[in-house]
């Protein structure tokens, strides 16, 4: 995997900080979000190859269900593959931080 099949970026809002890993594949694409701790968490995987993208849970959350569905579906749709979402916070995402995490990680893909 070359240097451009991954990136890391650090994502600011509301007082808080994510740490996302992006790691590209032919047909897809990995992302991790952290929040303090570098761990793995709740996670959802989505296939893109249809008109709307199929999803399944990985590893259930308590929260943030939502968020990691949009996401997944969301990045599986535009590269018409799969995209594995991991998502691990301190506490619940809310709207606001969630909204700002997906357009920081669809900027950075679309780089």
């Amino acid at each position: 995997m070359s240097s451009s099949d991954y990136s890391k970026i650090t994502v600011e809002t509301e007082n808080r900080k994510f740490d996302v890993k992006i790691e590209k594949y032919d047909n897809g694409f990995f992302i991790s979000i952290s929040e303090g701790a570098n761990k793995l968490g709740a996670m959802m995987i989505s296939v893109g190859t249809n008109l709307s993208p199929s999803t399944s849970t990985i590893i259930p959350t308590r929260t943030d269900a939502i968020f990691l569905k949009l996401i997944s579906q969301k990045l599986a749709a535009y590269v018409k593959g799969i995209c594995i979402v991991s998502l691990f916070t301190q506490k619940e995402l809310g709207s606001n931080a969630g909204k700002v995490l997906i357009e920081k990680i669809t900027e950075a893909i679309r780089e």
